[in-house]
């Protein structure tokens, strides 16, 4: 196991190496830079530009140089520490991002934990009873979660609270705590909004976990080791919760890979829409004004979390099935 878990440590740096250049490549494939854009939205609103001072502010941001040289400079300044000035907020990525990761994080979280507490009873229960009013009901909210999308629950959700009962469920705090300094009444006041983006961003992930967990159930049930276990008297729910239902577990492990950076890239919209103060509106940010410094450790983070999150799944998957064998 240790030898495996190094090993893929080490086929980390290259995997990092090889998105980064590619996520960088991407987000400079669109014609112009970030001052090309901003020129754009200067001449829009009627405001001339001073061809002298764009060119001075391509030498200061480095955009006169070869996109190649550009990524080096990057790539070099992030092994420092320094992920460059972002052009938008003309402040540090690393301060941009800083101030928003943790309350990412922290939604990102809450909605994973959500989405396991709901979706693991009621897949077990529903397929342990098939074909009862109660798995039919929860197999029409599952469909309903995920055909309905998640921005549209959000704007349900909006909608209801405003019009019913006249309260705005938008952002994460409220108004008096927004600009102030971290405390345990600022602590608790998020804690008391949190639920509305921790439901929203997980209902989805929740609908499709408890299918899954229903049809994965179901073939381990009629399987001989159950019977077998059956046969000889073990009591029904610890027979089913040994067992069977460690075996359907695997899905759930597996997709930790894609749900760590899904969570945090998905919810986006979601910000948008309930207002959050999230990096999700500040990579949409970044990306419409090619800020590539910005959307470049953007991508970055999400590629770290697609990998250590694929490698704790794998790790989990050999502690949890013993017919996994990493060694090999």
């Amino acid at each position: 196991m240790l030898q495996y878990i190094i090993r893929r440590v080490l086929y980390l740096i290259p995997t990092i190496i090889a998105i980064s250049i590619v996520s960088f490549a991407i987000i400079e494939l669109p014609p112009g830079d970030y001052l090309t854009s901003m020129v754009a939205g200067m001449q829009v609103a009627g405001e001339m530009v001073d061809e002298a001072v764009l060119d001075a502010l391509k030498r200061q941001y480095g955009l006169d140089q070869p996109l190649y040289m550009r990524y080096l400079k990057w790539a070099w300044q992030s092994l420092h520490g320094n992920y460059g000035v972002s052009f938008e907020w003309n402040a540090p990525v690393s301060q941009v991002i800083g101030d928003r990761l943790a309350l990412t994080i922290v939604i990102s979280l809450a909605a994973l934990v959500f989405t396991w507490v709901v979706a693991l009873p009621i897949g077990i229960y529903s397929a342990t009873h098939q074909y009862t009013i109660a798995d039919y009901v929860f197999s029409m909210f599952s469909f309903i979660g995920r055909g309905i999308p998640e921005f549209m629950i959000a704007l349900v959700l909006l909608w209801i609270a405003f019009s019913r009962f006249g309260v705005n469920l938008g952002g994460l705090f409220s108004d008096k705590y927004i600009d102030q300094p971290w405390s345990w009444a600022k602590f608790l006041d998020m804690l008391n909004h949190l639920w509305v983006p921790m439901i929203v961003l997980g209902i989805g992930g929740t609908a499709g976990m408890i299918r899954t967990m229903r049809a994965n159930l179901l073939d381990e049930l009629n399987k001989p080791y159950v019977v077998t276990a059956r046969a000889k008297g073990l009591p029904e729910t610890k027979l089913i919760l040994k067992y069977p239902v460690r075996v359907a577990l695997n899905p759930f492990v597996a997709t930790i890979g894609w749900t760590l950076p899904g969570l945090v890239s998905g919810a986006t919209i979601i910000s948008l829409v309930l207002s959050l103060p999230t990096t999700g509106p500040i990579l949409y940010k970044a990306l419409l004004s090619q800020d590539m410094y910005l959307a470049g450790t953007f991508i970055m983070l999400l590629s770290i979390l697609t990998v250590i999150g694929t490698l704790i799944s794998d790790i989990l998957l050999g502690v949890l099935d013993p017919r996994i064998r990493l060694e090999r």
